[in-house]
């Protein structure tokens, strides 16, 4: 299966990509050597690098280390192919706008065959690659260009993952310039079994110019608050594993709103 990595801050923060154990994931120690890419907020658009090779050696990884891009939102995703070919436009995570506002999507897991159908004005958003996860992305943003709200009820996303949920494995990331809506499910873990957590959270609070750590190096000015959310834990630090069929709202950096009470999320 595919990891998926997020990041939402109340600041502008350096994410530094290269010799990270998400990267490495890429193609080094891990199998997900079909693409990566990673979506930076910047205003209410994103600057979105990707590409359809490994990460672990990409000159591009390279570059985001010593040229990094600060923002509040990240969203970044390693591919394993399990349905569509190999290249950019199956390669996450993806982008549309609607109503002036960019959004970005990313999924690890399985969504089964359904498409909008290209031919059906009503369908706006149609997939340009093959896979999955680009056509549940446009038919959550059909649905939600049906209804008046500038910003993604959380409840249409909850009501979208519930129903994807029951398809297949469906960890999922939705961006919008200063927020997350971030799904938890089941994914293929190390001993084969398809078993939760799907994701796992981590809560910062940067205290120093800068603080360094396995995957990310988080550059900032203090009283930074951050959360991180990945596929499995790419640090020594005290990751929580999200229960199945979580839904959280992040913004800047805090948890807003959460679908279960009971479950495990970082204040």
């Amino acid at each position: 299966m595919c990891e998926l990595f997020a990041l939402s801050a109340n600041a502008p923060v350096d994410v530094l990509l290269s010799l990270s154990a998400l990267a490495r994931h890429g193609g080094d120690t891990g199998p997900h050597r079909d693409g990566w890419g990673a979506a930076f907020s910047d205003g209410k658009d994103f600057r979105i690098f990707k590409e359809a090779s490994p990460a672990w050696n990409s000159p591009w990884i390279e570059c985001l280390a010593t040229h990094p891009v600060r923002s509040r939102t990240v969203v970044a995703h390693i591919r394993h192919a399990t349905r569509g070919a190999i290249a950019c436009e199956n390669t996450q995570p993806f982008m549309r706008e609607l109503r002036g506002l960019a959004r970005v999507f990313a999924h690890n897991g399985d969504l089964g065959e359904a498409r909008p159908d290209a031919d059906d004005p009503a369908q706006r958003y149609i997939p340009v690659g093959d896979t999955d996860s680009e056509a549940a992305f446009c038919g959550l943003l059909n649905a939600a260009a049906t209804g008046p709200a500038s910003r993604l009820p959380f409840e249409l996303f909850e009501q979208f993952t519930s129903a994807a949920r029951d398809k297949g494995p469906a960890n999922i990331i939705y961006a919008e310039h200063d927020r997350l809506l971030v799904h938890a499910d089941r994914r293929k873990q190390a001993n084969g079994a398809i078993e939760p957590p799907g994701l796992w959270m981590l809560g910062r609070s940067c205290v120093s110019s800068s603080r360094q750590s396995s995957p990310v190096t988080v550059g900032s000015s203090d009283k930074t608050i951050v959360v991180l959310l990945a596929s499995v834990p790419l640090t020594s630090e005290e990751w929580v594993p999200l229960s199945r069929g979580t839904t959280v709202e992040i913004a800047n950096g805090i948890v807003t709103q959460i679908s279960d009470p009971n479950a495990n999320v970082v204040p």
